[in-house]
């Protein structure tokens, strides 16, 4: 190969073939890790996601109410993103395309029950982590009262909607964070940057995620300021969502304009 091919192949973009095979073969790995494995990765991606909503508000806490300081305050739901995706921790809604992809691939039986079996996994322990950071900050931090009365603020504007609203929220959350995942090959060391602008997007979208969501549900349940129904609501309306937009809509797209040259 002479000196002009390698810079021709070093400046060439990734082929949608090549990055469907890169996030597949990723998929396939997750799918032979022990299940242990999965559990532990995702209890401390719960616990790592929920520094979103708690920098969000610290920042809401710290600086003035003026308009002016919005974007910045939402910048903060950026933080505990970038430590799961940067950390490769286990996140359901990663795992919405990237456990899909192999699925699609070779569909069976034993296929379907692994990916399901990974699915329940990480989002039974992404649930455990959130809730373990919400049972902390009550129960064992007792945090300053103005701190606490930004983050109930916070969550109630999340999770205050009806189910449709949160289901429909949850759609473009879920789609954001599969295009992330379709992204990132492509990021040559720009990765940081990626994270931040996508999930820059659904905080600014005021979209639903079920990870960091979940954590501001559980703060309001364990408070007293929510029921439990709305607690379940609205982890049943953003997890679909989320689905939806990121195996329903983005992944199928993926596959649709690769799978005539993969096989």
């Amino acid at each position: 190969m002479d000196d002009m091919e390698k810079q021709v192949q070093k400046k060439t973009r990734l082929a949608s073939q090549t990055i469907y095979e890169i996030i597949s073969r990723e998929g396939v790995e997750e799918l032979s890790r022990p299940l242990s494995s999965l559990a532990w990765s995702g209890y401390a991606a719960g616990i790592c996601i929920c520094f979103s909503v708690l920098t969000m508000a610290h920042l809401h806490h710290y600086l003035p109410e003026e308009q002016a300081w919005t974007l910045l305050k939402k910048m903060g739901y950026v933080v505990g993103f970038l430590i799961v995706i940067m950390g490769r921790l286990q996140l359901f809604t990663e795992n919405t395309i990237t456990v899909i992809l192999p699925l699609l691939d070779k569909w069976s039986a034993r296929n379907i029950v692994r990916t399901l079996k990974l699915w329940g996994v990480v989002f039974a322990t992404n649930m455990a982590g959130t809730m373990s950071v919400a049972l902390m900050i009550l129960y064992l931090q007792h945090p300053e009262p103005a701190y606490l009365e930004a983050l109930t603020n916070i969550s109630k504007h999340a999770v205050e909607h009806s189910f449709l609203d949160i289901f429909l929220a949850g759609i473009p959350a879920g789609f954001l964070i599969a295009v992330l995942v379709w992204m990132m090959p492509s990021a040559k060391g720009s990765e940081f940057l990626l994270v931040t602008m996508m999930i820059f997007l659904i905080s600014l979208g005021d979209y639903s995620h079920v990870v960091a969501g979940s954590f501001e549900a559980f703060f309001l349940l364990l408070s007293g300021a929510s029921s439990l129904g709305d607690t379940v609501a609205y982890i049943t309306a953003a997890g679909l969502g989320n689905i939806l937009g990121g195996t329903g809509v983005f992944t199928m797209l993926a596959y649709a304009q690769v799978k005539d040259e993969i096989r």
